[in-house]
């Protein structure tokens, strides 16, 4: 079972590479931007509770993640592996992450950064935001609040993955094309 951690600020394109990288190694997708939206619209009480930080800019909280997280896995427990987006978002979530996984009988095996330039991102959500809908990329002083939260908060797990030896640093600037392409060189050298 492989089970990659791929993360990278707002907009870096986590969500467009996580679905070639689904396919391509036959992972299963768990995307906390899916579930949380999956749950917002539906109005379930855990969606209601996370609407009202992220319309604020703000990360949901750990205990609130982790429950959603944790009812999406126990619904693909015979998967071939996992492509976790944007999960973990801080420390104390990736220690949840490997408690969980490891309860399990599984390892989390790499973990991928997306690197990009804060100007060039805030310049790619603000064009989505013309077309998601999403409130939350079409407010540049939010897009910003949400890069604060995540240098003080996931940039640490750099730092986390490092010392485990599972960190992978890839360029996210270039084609969509290009970006696969690096991704999966790093992918490949783990199996």
């Amino acid at each position: 079972m492989i089970n990659i951690v791929l993360f990278g600020k707002p907009g870096a394109g986590k969500g467009t590479q996580a679905e070639f990288l689904r396919t391509k190694y036959n992972l299963t997708h768990i995307s906390t931007g899916d579930i949380f939206r999956f749950n917002i619209k539906n109005e379930t009480p855990l969606g209601k509770e996370a609407k009202s930080f992220i319309d604020k800019g703000e990360l949901v909280p750990d205990a609130l993640t982790i429950k959603m997280l944790q009812d999406e896995v126990e619904k693909h427990a015979g998967t071939a592996g996992f492509l976790f987006d944007g999960f973990p978002r801080t420390v104390a979530q990736a220690d949840e992450l490997d408690a969980f996984i490891i309860s399990k009988g599984w390892e989390i095996t790499a973990t991928i950064g997306l690197e990009a330039n804060d100007d060039i991102l805030v310049a790619r959500l603000l064009e989505r935001g013309k077309t998601s809908g999403r409130a939350d990329d079409q407010d540049e002083a939010l897009i910003r609040n949400r890069y604060q939260e995540y240098n003080e908060k996931t940039a640490p797990l750099i730092e986390y993955y490092k010392k485990q030896e599972k960190y992978y640093s890839v360029d996210g600037i270039g084609s969509i094309a290009e970006i696969t392409e690096r991704l999966s060189l790093v992918i490949d050298k783990l199996n």
